[in-house]
């Protein structure tokens, strides 16, 4: 099959019900998560979340629906991970959402921009309707990108926890910090203060985990390589990198997910460096959603440690495209496997 070949329609109800922990993170609980002995925060991060957990089991507060409130005097309702990408903030994440005690349709987890997406597909106020009898609401890597997002965000964030829903977040960058380096975020400081007032910050050091002392991606293979192990590779999607990045601008980023249904590996031809900003960022959706589903990416060309150039990785972005390279990188090792060779070429 081809990626390039699929426009997937995903009808409203299914982004709603995908509103849970992707497979990867099926079986994680805080029990299963490893802390660093030498990073003390790792430790402390899963015992506060635990004790989060716990006091979910208290009645939710009544809903005051569309009332603009403070938040309760009692302190933030929500809990926010911050640290680099890798450090394991996503396995807490979800294993707050499998600790709290309720039904799945009860509890929400998502990524920031499938929040957003699903805002989009729904409309602001169906949001807000089929978010507020939710005990508890995660969103996975939460990022401000234009101001656009900071008014949204904020507002629907403001909305739920005035409903009692409690709220939990991940992010490389402190709340008070959002949007920095991406726009004018001064402008919009009452939104961001607004967000920050949410959320108890818990932050999380260490390198990251799945590349210790692995730092750097794996010799991409040759065209005829990719090709003839797609070939004998049940559930393969093969595509010519180029092809695949254009296509992508013609699927919305909520249709990336139904994109990889039925694949059981990537394999690219002609993996080459992006230089356009859309293009990249699509990219980065894209690796979370193969990241997510466990797809390993076998490739030709440069190796995904290349493919963001430098001034994408000191701009305003950057936290996005090394969170990518890191997954892409995880996956090309997981693809090893299919050639035969165990990656001794």
């Amino acid at each position: 099959m081809s990626l390039s070949a699929r426009t997937p329609h995903v009808p409203v109800e299914r982004l709603v019900a995908e509103m849970v922990p992707p497979p990867r993170f099926d079986g994680v609980r805080f029990e299963t998560y490893v802390p660093d002995p030498n990073q003390p925060s790792q430790a402390a991060a899963v015992r506060a979340l635990a004790g989060f957990a716990a006091s979910l089991t208290a009645a939710p507060t009544p809903k005051r629906w569309f009332r603009r409130e403070a938040p309760a005097p009692g302190g933030p309702g929500g809990v926010y991970l911050d640290g680099g990408y890798g450090v394991g903030k996503t396995h807490l994440l979800a294993s707050l959402w499998h600790a709290t005690p309720a039904p799945a349709e009860r509890k929400a987890f998502g990524t920031f921009v499938e929040l957003t997406n699903l805002v989009g597909a729904l409309g602001f106020q169906h949001a807000v309707a089929a978010l507020s009898d939710h005990r508890l609401v995660c969103i996975d890597e939460f990022e401000l990108d234009d101001p656009g997002d900071t008014v949204l965000v904020s507002t629907l964030l403001g909305k739920l926890a005035d409903a009692g829903v409690r709220l939990a977040a991940t992010s490389n960058t402190l709340p008070g910090k959002l949007g920095e380096g991406r726009f004018a975020s001064a402008d919009f400081m009452r939104e961001i203060q607004g967000l920050s007032a949410r959320f108890t910050s818990l932050r999380i050091d260490g390198e990251d985990y799945r590349h210790r002392g692995l730092p750097e991606a794996p010799t991409p293979h040759t065209d005829e390589q990719v090709t003839a192990a797609a070939a004998v590779t049940p559930g393969a999607a093969l595509d010519d990198f180029g092809a695949l990045a254009t296509h992508l601008a013609t699927v919305h980023p909520s249709r990336y997910g139904a994109l990889c249904d039925g694949v059981g590996a990537v394999f690219l031809r002609g993996v080459e460096p992006v230089t356009d900003q859309a293009t990249a960022l699509r990219l980065v959706v894209l690796a979370d959603r193969l990241y997510d589903r466990e797809i390993p990416v076998l490739a030709s060309g440069v190796p995904f440690d290349r493919v963001f150039g430098q001034d994408m990785l000191a701009g305003g972005y950057r936290k996005k495209y090394f969170r990518a390279v890191s997954r892409l990188t995880a996956l090309a090792r997981d693809a090893e496997k299919l050639t035969g060779t165990g990656g001794d070429r």
